[in-house]
């Protein structure tokens, strides 16, 4: 008989409050019998509007109890409306008495329910515990109540209890709720974060590039036109590569670049107390090789990370070819499957480009090197 909190709020919440309320109704059968058996008269008929009435305030009541109070984006609603709520029921219960007599002790487990559902906690514990006392005060000193009325105070206290663990199980699954939603906030935050250092990467030294080799071209127009010209081509050249970039980090949103590789593996190589030698920029690569050279770096900084035990590294970087060496024990890798040296060699077939990985000569360590034909 203890209500339950609609799922969502809006339409969806009410309609599925209403319809869990209603099915509990069938308890209140006694009290329709009682009062259909009363001779009629004014309180026969009275009392079975204030029937109609208490089960349509219970349902419209628990159909409102929405969200956990004890908890963020719980039920329910204003505790005023609540504490109206139950004082109707309790109205509506006590009109049905002439009619009704004992039958009306019914009405009580709806009200200590609704109060332990609907009201803060110690209230509605409060609520029953004194409707549990008024229903055995009444079946003791009411004349003719106690020999039909047993039981009914301890369906109060029982109906009561079960409306708390139904409570507690709401304010749980609650903050389980907030939980996950909390989770998903701080996953939307360290995206964003992400994407701002990769876009932050692309566009730092490339934009100063563009001003600095701006400017010289606007000094070399009166002095030397064809280096002018040269440097003006360079410059569309690195706006596009940029401008790829941006692109590719922005549309992909877990696309990969080759200046947020260079960033990314100086912060790995620095964690692992690996001294490194990175290039500064990428600016000379073209873009087809950007990505490949990107994924190189990864997956070869990733193996000296874990398994190289390298006190120095370095990554050299050229237009056409990038090649990471280390200080480590050497011997090849474990094998990494689809984002391991398996993986970037299938990378490297689709583009035409060489992969050579293995130990290097004359030196301890190993070496990872990408070559794209010209």
């Amino acid at each position: 008989m203890a209500p339950a909190p609609s799922e969502t709020p809006g339409r969806r919440g009410f309609r599925a409050g209403w319809v869990f309320a209603a099915i509990w109704l069938f308890y209140l059968g006694g009290n329709l019998g009682a009062l259909v058996r009363h001779p009629p008269g004014m309180w026969r008929t009275v009392g079975l509007l204030a029937l109609a009435l208490f089960a349509l305030t219970y349902i419209l009541l628990v159909a409102t109890m929405r969200r956990p109070r004890d908890v963020p984006g719980g039920y329910p609603g204003p505790e005023l409306r609540v504490w109206l709520g139950l004082l109707t029921l309790l109205a509506l219960a006590l009109l049905q008495l002439p009619a009704a007599g004992e039958s009306i002790l019914t009405c009580a487990v709806y009200i200590s329910a609704a109060a332990v559902m609907g009201l803060p906690l110690r209230h509605g514990l409060g609520v029953a515990v004194t409707v549990a006392i008024a229903v055995e005060a009444a079946i003791r000193f009411v004349p003719g109540w106690r020999a039909s009325s047993q039981g009914y105070a301890l369906a109060v206290v029982l109906a009561a209890a079960a409306t708390w663990g139904m409570r507690l199980a709401f304010e749980r699954q609650g903050r389980l709720i907030q939980a996950q939603n909390e989770l998903a906030e701080l996953a939307v935050a360290d995206e964003r974060s992400r994407i701002a250092g990769d876009l932050h990467d692309i566009l730092g030294h490339s934009l100063t590039v563009v001003a600095v080799k701006a400017e010289l071209a606007q000094r070399l127009l009166d002095v030397d036109l064809d280096r002018a010209r040269a440097e003006l081509r360079d410059l569309e050249s690195l706006a596009r590569d940029a401008l790829a970039d941006v692109r590719a980090t922005a549309l992909n949103m877990r696309g990969i670049s080759l200046p947020g590789e260079i960033a990314a593996a100086r912060a790995a190589l620095a964690a692992a107390n690996v001294e490194a030698r990175l290039p500064g920029a990428a600016d000379d690569v073209p873009t087809r090789n950007r990505e490949l050279f990107a994924w190189t770096i990864r997956e070869a900084v990733t193996n000296i990370v874990r398994h190289s035990r390298a006190r120095h590294a370095e990554v050299r970087l050229s237009p056409d070819s990038v090649e990471i060496v280390d200080d480590g024990q050497g011997g090849d890798p474990a094998p990494g499957g689809g984002q391991g040296l398996a993986g970037l060699r299938r990378r490297a077939d689709e583009l035409g480009a060489h992969l050579i990985a293995g130990s290097r000569q004359n030196e301890p360590g190993f070496r990872v090197r990408v070559e794209v034909p010209s």
